[in-house]
């Protein structure tokens, strides 16, 4: 990637963290940058062509990082569990990311929420993968891949975020425990314990 074009992407990169999507302008980004404007539209049709490029590469650094969380040789359960945990900590650690959903609560600005729903289907897409090895190889029983993903990562998202609004959080192994008690073993009860 071109040096400049890079520069521009950190510069928005900084100044959406900082004031938010909505707030920051295209001058605001070429003054981080030290470029002209005219040089930022050299690289970049509109300020939401640069959250777009941002995203992309965040969305390929979150599945390195969650590729690298793979606990190799381990049930398919304890490989989401940790690779969840480890994708929530990544995002939870940037602060473009901490930003960009407070916008999307607070302001509801429609490309935000646009950047947050690609983030949320790249995670659901590299689960869904996961989930199709694992019926694969027998460890689950057969199911739609794609419903199955967006559950398992809402539930996740919700036991980690929304349940504390109301509780005490839950720990790792806590909602490890949980998405394994209604995922993977089910809560209904087997014939001989009725």
């Amino acid at each position: 990637m071109n040096d400049k074009k890079l520069k521009i992407i950190n510069a928005a990169k900084k100044s959406f963290s900082q004031f938010g999507y909505k707030a920051t302008t295209m001058d605001q980004i070429a003054k981080i940058a030290q470029v002209g404007k005219g040089t930022i539209y050299t690289y970049f049709s509109s300020k939401e062509e640069i959250l777009k490029a941002i995203i992309d590469l965040f969305v390929v650094e979150m599945r390195d990082v969650a590729e690298s969380a793979i606990l190799r040789r381990q049930p398919f359960i304890k490989s989401f569990n940790e690779v969840l945990h480890t994708i929530t900590k990544f995002q939870s650690e940037h602060e473009l990311m901490i930003k960009l959903s407070q916008e999307v609560k607070e302001i509801g600005t429609p490309e935000v929420i646009a950047a947050m729903k690609s983030v949320e289907d790249e995670i659901c897409e590299f689960i869904e993968v996961k989930i199709e090895t694992a019926i694969e190889r027998g460890e689950l029983r057969k199911c739609d891949p794609k419903i199955t993903s967006f559950l398992m990562f809402k539930m996740y998202v919700n036991l980690v975020n929304n349940w504390k609004e109301r509780h005490e959080p839950l720990d790792k192994d806590q909602i490890a425990e949980l998405i394994n008690t209604y995922f993977i073993e089910g809560i209904g009860m087997k014939n001989e314990d009725y």
